[in-house]
């Protein structure tokens, strides 16, 4: 397995992280006025609400923009990647990266759907992360 940095986890994200770990791609939705958000914030930018509960997305959408980062290179990371921001489905953006597929090939507006990775970390623990690939 390759080796990824963990991600900073807070109060306000610790569900999302949870979620992927279980393979669960989850976006927080306000009770309020039922508006999904992402990244995961404590109160509603819509109404304010500070009540919460969660979506369980499809893992389904389309790639919005991409990058393909050079330099300076990365630790830790294999070349070429894409980094991608996804417009699921349930309406929200999420930035992951794309793998199985050229480069060359990745398109604006191409459908993809989220798999999970396993990744050690460099403290000699586990990371699963979730990841897109074109959409089967």
């Amino acid at each position: 397995m390759a080796t990824r940095l963990a991600p900073a986890i807070s109060p306000d994200n610790e569900f999302f992280w949870n979620g992927v770990r279980d393979h669960k791609l989850l976006i927080q939705r306000c009770k309020g006025c039922q508006e999904l958000r992402q990244p995961a914030r404590p109160m509603c930018p819509r109404c304010n609400s500070l009540e919460w509960n969660t979506l369980e997305s499809s893992g389904r959408g389309t790639v919005y923009s991409y990058v393909m980062p050079q330099h300076p290179p990365m630790p830790l990371m294999e070349y070429p990647y894409i980094v991608v921001l996804v417009e699921l489905d349930d309406g929200v953006r999420l930035v992951s990266n794309l793998c199985e597929i050229a480069p060359d090939d990745v398109e604006v507006g191409m459908p993809v759907e989220v798999f999970y990775q396993t990744f050690d970390t460099l403290d000699g623990g586990e990371l699963v992360l979730h990841q897109f690939r074109p959409a089967r």
